[in-house]
């Protein structure tokens, strides 16, 4: 009698991650919605300073100078920001991947599939249509190709979380991961195509103290006065080498182990990522919002020059109309090829909700604007107010498509409870 055939499972499209994971999820969501909240206040706060009759003492305080001249550490208040605070939120995104990577559901191909196709779709697309747009442009505009590539996790999230509180939690999911992904793209980017005045010397130097660090974390050692010392001497390193030094919070991230030696309880990356995620969301994120975000826009003259710039205008077509067809277009190829289905009870409009939240794009374009056009120039100027004018479109845009999607779930979740009322 031959042996009977296993029946094999049709592959599934944001199916339902593993019970531990999810609660891990369920973490991070609640600290990156209120990032995004202290992340919102600040940009409106860094707005209407720098257009208000106190503009010049803001203006003054990004631009005071402090620190070591020797170590190439005399820096603005606000290149503090930039270099110091976003490397910590770089450091958390490494421990992340990582931890992702791992012991996460992304460990398996089959589930990983889906959200770093999508990422990938989501910072090709963007950087074509910013492209296309200044191709003849004007001189020097192409450096702003990566600006609308990156998906803000706190922003996102924080949307998300307002307006989708019945959507299904596969699709939290995968935004987190998304976004994840994203910054590791991000990290990519501004390492390989924003990195100028290349010094080898201090770059081989920071191996010494990121190996000091390596070995003592995967000894498992939590001691912060030996491991605060190294990852501080790293990224000074890593700063004086020319490559942007939130490249150091990520190589200092990737260092810590994920899997504790037991197998059980969570390794170190996670413990890192609880102590670190509070500063990062709470203090590193909004403080750079503070400090960048603060555009003078000069009126409605003002704002209708900025947005016809030809960067301005591939910005926010990247950001509204890139991302989606991207994020959208990638997911929907991996169905295709793989003859995958979304799971049960979602549709391709969540799919398309989710796309355009994904262009909400604003710390990482923030950095990646100052790296290609210089901080304060005029062009820097004009890609800050695309970048908040392009992610407050996608964020409307998202709230009308998910509002509607969150509508019907809560429908479906009602159902059942008026059911069992009428039947008593």
């Amino acid at each position: 009698m031959p042996a009977p055939t296993a029946v094999r499972r049709p592959a599934r499209l944001f199916s339902r991650g593993s019970r531990a994971e999810a609660g891990r999820i369920a973490a991070v969501l609640r600290e990156e919605t209120i990032g995004g909240a202290l992340l919102l206040a600040a940009t409106v706060i860094a707005l209407v300073w720098a257009n208000s009759p106190w503009a010049d003492a803001y203006d003054r305080l990004r631009h005071l100078t402090f620190g070591p001249d020797s170590l190439h550490l005399r820096l603005t208040l606000s290149g503090w920001a930039a270099d110091g605070l976003l490397a910590i939120f770089f450091f958390v995104a490494g421990l992340e991947l990582k931890r992702e990577f791992v012991a996460g559901d992304l460990r398996d191909p089959g589930r990983a599939a889906v959200p770093v196709a999508a990422a990938v779709g989501g910072v090709i697309v963007p950087a074509l249509l910013y492209m296309a747009v200044n191709l003849h442009g004007p001189a020097g505009a192409a450096r702003g190709w990566a600006i609308p590539t990156a998906t803000d996790i706190a922003f996102a999230l924080a949307v998300l979380a307002v307006i989708g509180r019945h959507l299904p939690p596969a699709l939290r999911t995968f935004l987190l991961t998304l976004a994840v992904v994203d910054d590791l793209l991000a990290i990519a980017i501004i390492a390989f195509f924003y990195t100028s005045g290349l010094s080898p010397a201090p770059l081989l130097l920071a191996v010494v103290p990121l190996a000091l660090f390596t070995v003592l974390v995967q000894r498992r050692v939590r001691s912060w006065w030996l491991l605060l010392p190294l990852a501080l001497a790293t990224w000074t390193l890593v700063h004086a080498s020319g490559v942007h030094a939130t490249v150091a919070g990520v190589l200092l991230g990737f260092a810590v182990p994920v899997v504790r030696r037991s197998g059980e309880g969570p390794g170190l990356a996670e413990h890192f990522e609880h102590r670190w995620r509070p500063l990062s969301a709470g203090v590193a994120v909004p403080v750079f919002a503070l400090m960048s975000a603060g555009v003078t826009l000069g009126g409605l003259t003002g704002l209708s020059d900025a947005l016809a710039d030809r960067v301005a205008v591939g910005i926010m077509a990247g950001l509204v109309l890139g991302k989606v067809v991207g994020i959208l277009g990638a997911t929907w190829l991996v169905a295709r090829f793989t003859r995958a289905s979304l799971d049960e009870g979602l549709s391709w409009l969540d799919v398309v909700g989710l796309a355009v939240l994904g262009g909400i794009g604003f710390t990482v374009s923030l950095l990646i604007g100052e790296l290609a056009f210089g901080e304060g120039s005029v062009r820097d100027e004009h890609a800050k107010v695309a970048v908040l004018v392009g992610s407050l479109a996608a964020a409307l845009l998202a709230t009308v498509v998910l509002r509607l999607r969150n509508r019907a779930y809560r429908r479906l979740a009602d159902a059942p409870d008026r059911a069992h009322g009428e039947a008593a």
